[in-house]
């Protein structure tokens, strides 16, 4: 039941939506009201919000797995890399919760009382694993920061200063908050949350701005005196396009977070010019932010380039270019559940498997220009660990107190170049890059699917061919005593050919015994219309060498003649016996006809095999040149010997 009292200082009515409400900032007068029963005590004004992007605002409604909720309260938190806002919800089940807003992303939890007792502040690093609530989690954020502001109904005083010890824990789609500012510290868990899937409605868009509001900055550079502009209060650095100083917006003096390029230092020129706008997945985007990172290994310098972008609903994207090779990347609200103990190992996410690919201990912003939602500062450093399965990468990004992961995806210079119109075309990629698609994979799949398609043709015809064509039908057997020192032409018994013959096969099986025998076969038409002739030598010896034997040769043979058509035939032999060992040689000859042979069709599917095996030797090609740029090198057989 809603609690309606008036505003000690102004007189305004203050509405407690949620009986769990304590503590209000009158909409009028912005004195800070802190409810006893139906009592309300000024505690002095609240400080003025500071003016975001947000598209959110008090009265905004919403649902959430079918439940109806209303935004009831805000506050605004800074700490040193920006500001986010936590939004009170009162759901129509009397449930509360909160909506956390930070860089475009959204998490809605709820409070949960947990029996386990709570680490300490002190002892939680980033990455580190622990069960709570029956949970395992991994630490992925550490903040100190301070409350700057509130509005509406809260459930707890706050004001100005106040302290937020915080920590952010990740488990899959899982997230959970531990509030150290109470004592005992508070568990919040819940999940991130799409912006579209809360169904929003009563949006900040088209309406009054609050009355209340900061003016973007327009300042010159500390050190060039260039003009610079940071488009809102959510900007907490602003990098000098002419100079390289990085000055912290969030300073009224505007200090120097890091001091202009020398002389000396290399400057990198954008591909994609600050303030270019254009639609990345059909969204609209703007460049406003571009940083240079470096590392080096085995002494070599890598460096690369990264532009922030600004999307819609207070989102924010990136663009990574290293050589030519582009992606798209987001980060992740349910990141893996990995927390980098074991890096090499593969990484499953959203039902991928991705494998290690590189880890850069060390990876410095060399360059900064535009402008950013964190304190960016040249000489910064952080770990990057990449894992990849074409065309996505999984970055996973830490510091000493913060752990991101990202999902990148591949896209070629083209598709960017007419995503921001731009008017010339990016350079070329240089080399292969981790995640670039194999330009061989779909190919060498459609090879073997034409392939097996191919053999499976072959295979029919194959069968066809052995059921229809005829064949292995015996047309004669005889036996032939062949004897030294003169032999006579011998001739055989005659034999009918009903049909066409493809292969007339005539097998001779000897008695040889370390010795040789030549034999001059003719296949002869009865009506004399053709005769087809074959010569044939057949040797056989064995022994013994060294205490094992051995053979060479063979005693049988055979003969095949193609295409023989119909009619009665006879075979002539004419044999030549070894001179040196004339002994008698007996010959089993057996003529037979053979439909469809095997030999066309092995050579066939050799053939068909040729072009699957050729992708595939260029598909594993590509990945060798892949590779050969990751942790996992693919080592030459010359390059693991010993030396000398």
């Amino acid at each position: 039941m809603a609690i309606t009292a008036s505003c000690p200082s102004c007189g305004a009515p203050v509405v407690f939506q949620s009986a769990s409400s304590v503590f209000a900032v009158c909409a009028y007068c912005s004195s800070t009201l802190v409810r006893h029963d139906q009592n309300l005590e000024d505690i002095g004004k609240m400080a003025a919000l500071v003016e975001d992007r947000s598209p959110l605002q008090l009265g905004t409604e919403g649902s959430y797995k079918g439940v109806h909720f209303a935004l009831i309260g805000r506050i605004q938190i800074k700490y040193e890399q920006g500001i986010w806002n936590e939004w009170h919800l009162l759901f129509d089940d009397m449930r509360t919760g909160w909506l956390s807003e930070a860089g475009g992303e959204y998490v809605l939890t709820f409070a949960q009382f947990v029996p386990d007792a709570l680490p300490s502040f002190e002892s939680l690093k980033i990455g580190q694993r622990f069960v709570l609530a029956s949970q395992t989690w991994t630490v992925s954020n550490i903040a100190q920061a301070e409350c700057i502001a509130g509005q509406g109904e809260l459930p707890f005083k706050v004001g100005a200063g106040y302290p937020v010890a915080a920590v952010d824990l990740r488990n899959g789609a899982n997230f959970a908050t531990l509030d150290y500012s109470e004592t005992p510290p508070l568990m919040f868990i819940g999940e991130a949350v799409e912006f579209s899937a809360l169904r929003l409605a009563n949006l900040r868009q088209g309406m009054a701005q609050p009355e209340k509001t900061v003016a973007a900055q327009v300042f010159r550079c500390p050190s060039c005196g260039s003009p610079m502009a940071a488009r809102s209060p959510e900007i907490l650095a602003v990098g000098c396009v002419a100079c390289g100083a990085v000055v912290d917006t969030a300073d009224r003096n505007y200090q120097l977070l890091s001091k202009a390029l020398g002389s000396r230092d290399e400057k990198y020129v954008p591909r994609l010019a600050l303030g270019s706008k254009g639609k990345l997945d059909g969204r609209p985007v703007e460049v406003i932010g571009f940083l240079v990172k470096q590392c080096v290994s085995a002494g070599i310098f890598y460096d690369w380039r990264e532009y922030l972008l600004a999307g819609e609903n207070g989102t924010y994207r990136w663009l990574t270019e290293y050589n030519g090779h582009w992606n798209v990347a987001d980060v992740l609200s349910s990141p893996p559940t990995s927390s980098g103990a074991m890096e090499l190992a593969d990484v499953r996410w959203n039902g991928q498997s991705f494998r290690h690919f590189t880890t850069t201990p060390s990876a410095e912003v060399i360059q900064v220009a535009g402008e950013f939602t964190w304190r960016v500062r040249r000489g910064e450093c952080n770990r990057v660990v990449d894992y990849v399965a074409p065309p996505l990468m999984l970055s996973r990004e830490s510091t000493d107190n913060d752990l991101n992961w990202s999902q990148g995806t591949y896209v070629e210079p083209a598709e960017i170049a007419s995503a921001f119109a731009l008017k010339q075309a990016l350079p070329e990629p240089i080399g292969v890059f981790a995640n670039q698609p194999n330009p061989w994979e779909e190919t060498h799949r459609s090879v073997c699917r034409l392939f097996w398609r191919l053999a499976l043709l072959a295979v029919v015809a194959q069968v066809l061919f052995m059921l229809f064509a005829g064949g292995g039908k015996l047309l004669l057997r005889q036996d032939f005593d062949f004897a030294a020192p003169a032999v006579d032409e011998l001739q055989s018994r005659e034999f009918v050919i009903d049909e066409r013959v493809r292969r007339l096969k005539v097998r001779n099986t000897t008695s040889l015994d370390n010795n040789w025998i030549g034999l001059n076969l003719t296949l002869v038409d009865k009506s004399g219309n053709a005769a087809w002739p074959a010569s044939r030598e057949l040797a056989y010896y064995y022994g013994y060498d060294g205490g094992e034997s051995w053979s060479e040769g063979n005693r049988q043979d055979e003969v095949v003649f193609p295409d023989i058509p119909p009619g009665t035939y006879y075979l002539t032999v004419d044999a030549d016996l070894a001179p040196e060992k004339p002994v008698p040689v007996h010959d089993r000859m057996e003529v037979m006809s053979v439909g469809a042979g095997w030999s066309n069709f092995v050579l066939l599917l050799v053939f068909l095999a040729i072009f699957p095996i050729f992708t595939r030797l260029r598909h594993a090609a590509f990945e060798v040149r892949r590779w050969a740029e990751s942790d996992h090198a693919p080592v030459a057989a010359d390059d693991s010997g010993d030396d000398d």
